[in-house]
């Protein structure tokens, strides 16, 4: 398959002879840089996006998916890594990010929080790292955590009375010490009696696989910049709400904002190549006045839990008004269901309406989806949904109905295939 992207064999045996050796930094940055069509210099995608259009109903979709089955696959803005490739690599690693770019995945995303030292990681939330890395097997540190493992405890019978706990935060420990943990899959044992057991926990559509003593390489904001450089792949930071109260030791909300745009600037990275993004407007609109480079692809998250969350018509006006460019709702607030088909709802035609572009997020975190119990993502269309392959109809409308930028996506590889056959750039 590879050998189809080159015009020589010689240079695609080449390939192919380096690609088992990927194993470190340097190599991989070399590789990058040898390659200079990175559109579609060594995307794999792995059988799962043809398991998808394999278990679609019979249609003209499935039709035209199925023709692009032998590629070629390239490299696309559309799909964007959602933390590297977080269904079954550690979020935020650099194993994960290697991953979600080899997916094809054209724009990369590091959630960016702060250590005590007040160094920029990425990290999903400033206190997730109990759940997201081993600190708590490594005493000295586990020490330091905000709120101290507890274990579960059981009446009599075995019945769980109080879930086991911990809160561990990057502002709890410094760069240097954050950067001795390693990155585990998002999960808890809730019922966990020690600091070990309390590691697991991982849901049984996920995978422990790639979250081993050697691997789980966690990150610098810093080190994500150089490495998405030499990939050659689009950058979308997200300035993630801190846990701690602001200003922290002296450490302003507006100097957090500014610090993160500032090592672009640094790197030399052009704002063409960077959607910073934020749930907190303020954030966005300090980088519209302050940044406007980068504030021209700033991104609003919206944190709607419902439909009955999501902002109308008049509000969205309002974001167009104030210089926001780029709204980014979760994948519900998109989508509804009519006469049995998944269609645009109310919210995605008034900010089509308002001239907003929309981004959404995120595919391939609900697990199975024929299952028919599909949670916070699916809520307002999850009576459309019969089969694992309706995923790819999901993408169809929000890209061809809807007109989006792109998608948030575990697993990039699902959404390189579609951007590919549709020749979505």
């Amino acid at each position: 398959m590879i050998g189809r992207f080159f015009n020589s064999l010689s240079v695609a045996a080449a390939l192919l002879a380096a690609l088992p050796a990927l194993t470190s930094a340097n190599e991989l940055d070399a590789e990058a840089d040898s390659h200079r069509d990175r559109k579609t210099s060594g995307i794999q995608l792995g059988p799962r996006p043809f398991f998808l259009v394999n278990n679609m109903a019979d249609g003209p979709l499935k039709q035209k998916l199925l023709s692009c089955a032998n590629g070629p696959f390239k490299r696309s803005d559309f799909s964007i890594g959602h933390r590297g490739a977080a269904m079954q690599f550690p979020e935020h690693t650099r194993e994960s990010y290697q991953a979600g770019v080899r997916m094809g995945a054209g724009i990369v995303e590091c959630d960016v929080t702060f250590t005590k030292d007040k160094e920029l990681v990425c990290r999903h939330a400033q206190n997730d790292l109990h759940a997201t890395t081993n600190i708590l097997t490594i005493p000295e540190l586990a020490a330091k955590c905000t709120k101290p493992f507890a274990p579960a405890t059981f009446d009599a019978s075995g019945a769980l009375l109080t879930a086991a706990s911990a809160e561990c935060r990057a502002s709890d420990i410094t760069l240097a010490e954050f950067k001795t943990l390693r990155g585990k899959m998002d999960a808890f044992n809730p019922n966990a009696k020690t600091p070990e057991e309390f590691q697991g926990g991982t849901a049984n559509w996920r995978t422990d696989l790639y979250a081993g003593p050697t691997s789980g390489t966690l990150m610098t904001h810093k080190e994500s910049i150089e490495l998405f450089k030499a990939l050659g792949v689009g950058m979308t930071p997200e300035l993630k709400g801190p846990s701690v109260t602001m200003p922290f030791e002296g450490f302003t909300q507006e100097q957090y904002a500014r610090k993160m745009i500032d090592e672009y600037k640094e790197a030399g990275v052009s704002p063409r190549r960077v959607w910073p993004q934020s749930f907190n407007k303020g954030d966005v609109l300090y980088w519209i006045a302050n940044e406007p480079e980068f504030g021209k692809q700033a991104v609003y998250l919206d944190d709607a839990e419902t439909v009955a969350d999501l902002p109308g018509p008049a509000e969205l006006a309002a974001y167009k008004t104030e210089g926001i460019n780029i709204v980014a709702p979760p994948l519900f607030a998109l989508l509804a269901v009519e006469n049995g088909r998944i269609v645009p709802s109310q919210y995605a035609k008034d900010a089509k309406a308002t001239d907003l572009n929309i981004i959404t997020w995120t595919l391939e975190r609900s697990g199975v989806l024929a299952d028919g119990n599909n949670g916070f993502y699916y809520q307002t269309f999850d009576a459309a949904i019969q089969r694992e392959g309706d995923m790819m109809t999901v993408l169809d409308v929000l890209a061809q109905e809807i007109g989006i930028l792109g998608i948030f996506s575990d697993w990039p590889a699902t959404v390189t295939y579609y951007a590919s056959c549709m020749n979505l750039k």
